[in-house]
C-alpha cells in the first residue's frame, strides 16, 4: 500500500440497482443484492497499486443499496487547463504518456477504465497524472449492477455508443453487449487530449441525441481531428501543433477499433521518443511471502543533519493510505456524515418517498424517478484535521521505534503515561483508541517487515494484542508461514471436478453469510478455490462439514490473497486439528473428547459431577467446538479475539477455552437438567470473549503439560519457552513438544482413558514442577504456598522406604476397604488445607490411584491428577527421599 504523502482521502457514492424481493435464485435462496456483488468485486481493486493510479482504500454499504467508495484523491485535474490557455505540446505529451502508463498497468490486471474524462484524470502537487475511478466499470460488472451508464457520453468511444444502454432487468434486451476493451479508453484519451490542445470543451453544448449522431457520423471521415477542429472553431490552433502531437491525436481518434492501438502499443509509438527516456518502468514491491529478496529503498540527504531540521515534519504523510484511513475512522470519521454535510446525501420526508401509481384512465400519481439514485460524480475530500489533532502529541520517535529496545513495546510519546495505562484497558477499548493503535500498527509493521528474523518479537508483542489492521499478516507470522506461497498455491489443481465439490457448494452459502464480504459471489468463488485446494493437496484427509467454517477467518483476513489464506489454513489444521479430517476420525475425536471431559473434572469438579449425573457428555455439544475451533459457534469478530490468543498457545489450549465457556454458563448448567442443557446449547447464549480468553489463559497456566497428552496429537520437535513468557511457569508449554523419555507418559487405550475421571501426569512433569533436579523448593504461587502437592497413598512402610520430597502420606487402606468401599473421606482431614493446588496421587498401582482421585473429584476437589506409571517411574531416578531415623 502506497504512502499518503501529498494525497488526500476522497469519497464518492452511488446506488446499486435494487432487486425484486420475491425472486429467488436457482438454489432456492434469495438473490444476492447487487451492492453485495459490487462490494465483493471491489476488494481486488485495493491491490492495484501504481504511481499513475489513485489507490482504492475501502467501500462501505449503507441503506437502500447505497455504496460509498474511499480512494486516494487530489483537488486538481486536467480539466483545469481548459479554464485558461491551451496546454503546451510538452504538457500534452506528458499527460498522454502518464495516462497510457496507468491504462497499460490496468490492462495487465484485466481492467478497463471506461470512465476516462478530465474529472477523473487528477494531478498531484508535482503535476503528475493520477487516474481516478478506474475501477467503477469493473466493480459494477461492466455497468450491469447499476442504473446509470459508466462513462461520460462525450468521451465514450463510438463502438460503446453503438451498443446502446443495457440493463439485465430490461425485458427488451436479449443479451448483454460485449464488455469494452482497452481500445475504448484510447478514444476517450484522444478526446481529452484534443480538448487540452484546443483549450475548450467539445461535444458538450449540444443535445445528447445530436451529440451521439455526430460521433457516429465521424466514421465516414478520413481525418477526424480536422473535422472536430472545424466543428468547434479551433482549426488554426490544431494546425499550429507539432506534428507528433497531431499524429498522436489521429491515432487515438481512429474510428474503427480494429485500427486503433491499445495503450501498450501506443506507449511504444515513436511520438513518445522524446519523453519516454525520462520515465523508469514501475516495479511492484516484493510481498512478504515470496521467493524474492526484500529490501527497503533508502535515500539519505547529502547532509544527514537535514533530517533533524524540520520540527514540523508531517510524519502521518509517510504512513500508508489504508493505515491513515483506519486511524481516521477511529478518530471519529463518518463517511455518511461527511457526504451529508456536503449535501451529496439528502434526506427526504417519508411522504416524498411514496411510490408512483397509475389509474385505469392513465392518470398517474406519486413521485417520478428519484434523480439521487443516478450517479453523482462529485468526490468529497475527507478532512484529516481531527485525526492530526488527535495525534499531535505523538512524538516523532514513535513513528520509528527501536525494535531491540526493552521499552519498545511501550508506546513512546509525550503522553506515554496515558498510553501505558491504555494497555491495561479492555481489548475492545484498546482497538478503538486512535493513539494506541497508531503505536501498535507502526511497531507491528516494522516487525513484520523484518519477518522471519523478528519472529520472536512478533510473538512477544502478540501476547499484548494484535492490531486489527495487521491481523492477517500477524497470524501468518505466528503460524510460521514462509517461502513462495503463491507458487505452491498456483501449482494445485483447483479446477478439475472432484467428488467433494457438491458438498462444498452446499456448505458455502451457509457459512458466516451474515458477513457482506463472505456472502458476495467473489467470496463464494474464493471460498470454493481455497477449500478445494486444501482437499486436493491433502489426499490422505477428507472434507468434513465444518472445514468451511475453519477457512472463514483466514479468507476474511486475506480476501485478496488466496495463497496466504490457504497457507495459514494448512499450517493451522496440523497444529490444532491433527488427523481430525481422516476418513475415519472416530478414535481421534473420542480421545479428544475424553481428555476434555477430564479437563472439566480437573478444573471444575462440581460442574463435571453434575454434567455426568445428568448424562450431558461432551459428545453432545463439543464436537462442533473443536472440529471448527469454535468458528461454527461464534461470529467472526469474536473468533478474531479468541484466535489472537489461541495461535499463541499449544494444541492443548482449546481444552482450556472449552472449560472457560462452560464456566461462563456454570450457574445455568448447574441449575438445569439434561433437556434444558440441550436447549441451552442449541442456541448458545452470549459469551464474553475477553473474559473467556482471560480465564482460558489462567486455566492453561494451571494445567500441567502432560495432563492433556493425546497419543493421536501431532508429533513435533522440542519447543522453546512457554507461550506466555518465562514468568508464566512451566504450565505454559506443550507436552507434545517434549522429547520422549523413560519418564514420559505412556499411551492408553481409549477404554482405559475413559475409565479414569482424572488425568494422568508424567513423572518428568512432577519432577520439573517440584524442581527436584535443581534441589529447589516446589514452585510457589503469589501467596507463597506451593502450587503442587503429592499425595502418596501407599502404606506407611512403603512410604518410609522412599517418597517424593514434601509429599503427604494417606494410605489407601485407611480410606478404602478391601472391596474398594469408602471407609472415610480423605477430604475431611489434612487435604482441606491443600484445596486449590495441583494434587498428584502417587501409588504402586494406578488403579487404586484412579479410585482415590475419583473420590476426590466426587467431593469437589479441583486439580486432581494421577502419577502415570506410579512410584515405579520415580525409583530409577534416585530422587526419592528417605526420612532420617529418629534418635
Amino acid at each position: 500500500m502506497k504512502a499518503l504523502r501529498d494525497a488526500e482521502l476522497g469519497a464518492f457514492t452511488f446506488f446499486a440497482s435494487a432487486l425484486p424481493h420475491d425472486v429467488c435464485g436457482s438454489n432456492g435462496l434469495p438473490l444476492t443484492p447487487n451492492s453485495i456483488k459490487i462490494l465483493g468485486r471491489f476488494q481486488i481493486l485495493k491491490t492495484i497499486t501504481h504511481p499513475r493510479l489513485c489507490q482504492y482504500v475501502d467501500i462501505s454499504r449503507g441503506k437502500h443499496e447505497r455504496l460509498i467508495v474511499v480512494a486516494e484523491h487530489y483537488s486538481r485535474n486536467v480539466g483545469d487547463f481548459r479554464q485558461g490557455q491551451t496546454a503546451s505540446s510538452e504538457k500534452v505529451l506528458q499527460i498522454a504518456y502518464e495516462v497510457l502508463e496507468g491504462l497499460e498497468f490496468m490492462n495487465k490486471h484485466g481492467l478497463v477504465h471506461r470512465a476516462l474524462s478530465p474529472n477523473n484524470v487528477l494531478m498531484d502537487c508535482k503535476g503528475n497524472v493520477k487516474l481516478a475511478k478506474f475501477g467503477l466499470y469493473h466493480m459494477t460488472d461492466q455497468g450491469a449492477d447499476v442504473d446509470f451508464p459508466i462513462g461520460n457520453p462525450s468521451y465514450l468511444a463510438p463502438e460503446v455508443i453503438a451498443q446502446g444502454s443495457f440493463h439485465p432487468s430490461d425485458p427488451s434486451c436479449d443479451e448483454a453487449p460485449l464488455p469494452s476493451g482497452p481500445k475504448t479508453d484510447i478514444w476517450s484519451l484522444g478526446i481529452l487530449l484534443f480538448e487540452l490542445c484546443a483549450g475548450r470543451r467539445v461535444l458538450q453544448n449540444i443535445e445528447i441525441s445530436d451529440k451521439l449522431k455526430f460521433i457516429l457520423t465521424l466514421g465516414c471521415m478520413d481525418d477526424i481531428v480536422t473535422v472536430l477542429a472545424e466543428e468547434h472553431g479551433c482549426l488554426e490552433i490544431i494546425k499550429e501543433l507539432p506534428e507528433n502531437v497531431v499524429e498522436l491525436l489521429r491515432k487515438c481518434l481512429t474510428f474503427l477499433p480494429s485500427k486503433r492501438p491499445t495503450p501498450a502499443e501506443l506507449l511504444g509509438d515513436p511520438v513518445f521518443d522524446g519523453i519516454s527516456c525520462h520515465y523508469t518502468p514501475f516495479q511492484k514491491p516484493v510481498c512478504l511471502f515470496s521467493s524474492s529478496l526484500r529490501c527497503a529503498h533508502l535515500e539519505l540527504p547529502d547532509d544527514i543533519g537535514d533530517l533533524c531540521k524540520d520540527d514540523d515534519e508531517d510524519y502521518m504523510s509517510e504512513r500508508g493510505i489504508d493505515e491513515v484511513y483506519h486511524l481516521w475512522c477511529l478518530a471519529g470519521g463518518d463517511l455518511e456524515k461527511e457526504l451529508i454535510n456536503k449535501e451529496i446525501i439528502q434526506s427526504k420526508p417519508s411522504v416524498c418517498t411514496l411510490p408512483k401509481y397509475v389509474l385505469e384512465d392513465g392518470e398517474s400519481f406519486g413521485q417520478g424517478r428519484d434523480r439521487s439514485f443516478l450517479l453523482d460524480d462529485t468526490t468529497v475530500t475527507l478532512s484529516l484535521c481531527q485525526l492530526r489533532n488527535r495525534l499531535k502529541d505523538v512524538a516523532g520517535e514513535a513513528y520509528y521505534p527501536l525494535l531491540e529496545d526493552e521499552q519498545s513495546s511501550l508506546p513512546q510519546s509525550n503522553s506515554s503515561n496515558e498510553l501505558s495505562a491504555t494497555v491495561t484497558l479492555p481489548l475492545i477499548i484498546r482497538e478503538r483508541d486512535t493513539e494506541y493503535q497508531l503505536i501498535r500498527i507502526i511497531l507491528f509493521d516494522r516487525l513484520l517487515k523484518g519477518y522471519p528474523y523478528k519472529k520472536n518479537l512478533v510473538w512477544k508483542e502478540a501476547r499484548v494484542d494484535i492490531p486489527p489492521l495487521v491481523r492477517g499478516l500477524a497470524w501468518a507470522a505466528l503460524l510460521g508461514i514462509e517461502g513462495d506461497i503463491q507458487a505452491r498455491y498456483d501449482g494445485i489443481d483447483k479446477d478439475t471436478p472432484i467428488p467433494t465439490d457438491r458438498q462444498i457448494e452446499v456448505d458455502i452459502p451457509r457459512c458466516h453469510q451474515y458477513d457482506e464480504l463472505l456472502s458476495s459471489p467473489q467470496g463464494h468463488i474464493k471460498f470454493r478455490r481455497v477449500l478445494k485446494a486444501w482437499v486436493v493437496s491433502h489426499p490422505d484427509l477428507v472434507y468434513w462439514q465444518g472445514l468451511d467454517s475453519l477457512c472463514a477467518p483466514f479468507l476474511y483476513l486475506n480476501f485478496n490473497n488466496e495463497a496466504l489464506a490457504y497457507a495459514c489454513m494448512s499450517a493451522f489444521i496440523p497444529k490444532y486439528l491433527y488427523n481430525f479430517f481422516l476418513k475415519d476420525n472416530s478414535h481421534v475425536i473420542q480421545e479428544y473428547l475424553t481428555v476434555f471431559s477430564q479437563m472439566i473434572g480437573f478444573h471444575d469438579p462440581e460442574l463435571s459431577n453434575h454434567l455426568n449425573e445428568i448424562g450431558f457428555i461432551p459428545d453432545l455439544y463439543a464436537i462442533p467446538w473443536f472440529l471448527t475451533m469454535f468458528t461454527h459457534v461464534f461470529p467472526l469478530h469474536k473468533i478474531f479475539h479468541l484466535w489472537d490468543t489461541l495461535l499463541l498457545g499449544s494444541s492443548s489450549f482449546p481444552f482450556c477455552i472449552g472449560v472457560a465457556i462452560l464456566q461462563q454458563l456454570r450457574d445455568r448448567l448447574l441449575a438445569n437438567g439434561f433437556n434444558e442443557c440441550i436447549l441451552l446449547f442449541s442456541d448458545l447464549p452470549e459469551i464474553d470473549i475477553e473474559r473467556c480468553v482471560r480465564e482460558s489463559i489462567n486455566l492453561f497456566r494451571w494445567t500441567p503439560k502432560s495432563t492433556t497428552y493425546r497419543q493421536y496429537a501431532q508429533p513435533t520437535k522440542a519447543g522453546g519457552e512457554g507461550i506466555f513468557g518465562k514468568t508464566a511457569t512451566y504450565f505454559s508449554s506443550d507436552y507434545q513438544d517434549m522429547a520422549k523419555t523413560d519418564l514420559s507418559r505412556e499411551p492408553l487405550t481409549l477404554c482405559d482413558l475413559k475409565a479414569e475421571v482424572s488425568p494422568r501426569i508424567s513423572a518428568e512433569d512432577l519432577i520439573d514442577l517440584c524442581e527436584l533436579l535443581l534441589g529447589g523448593p516446589p514452585k510457589r504461587n503469589k501467596s507463597g504456598k506451593p502450587k503442587i502437592v503429592a499425595v502418596d497413598i501407599r502404606n506407611v512402610e512403603d512410604f518410609g522406604r522412599g517418597h517424593v520430597s514434601g509429599s503427604i502420606n494417606i494410605p489407601f487402606n485407611s480410606v478404602f476397604g478391601p472391596d474398594g468401599e469408602l471407609v472415610q473421606c480423605p477430604a475431611t482431614g489434612v487435604l482441606q488445607n491443600y484445596r486449590g493446588r495441583v494434587i498428584v496421587i502417587v501409588s504402586h498401582a494406578v488403579k487404586s490411584a484412579a479410585l482415590f482421585a475419583a473420590h476426590l473429584v466426587k467431593v469437589n476437589f479441583p486439580r486432581v491428577c494421577i502419577l502415570d506409571g506410579g512410584i515405579s517411574k520415580l525409583n530409577p531416578t534416585g530422587l526419592l527421599t528417605v526420612p532420617s531415623p529418629q534418635i
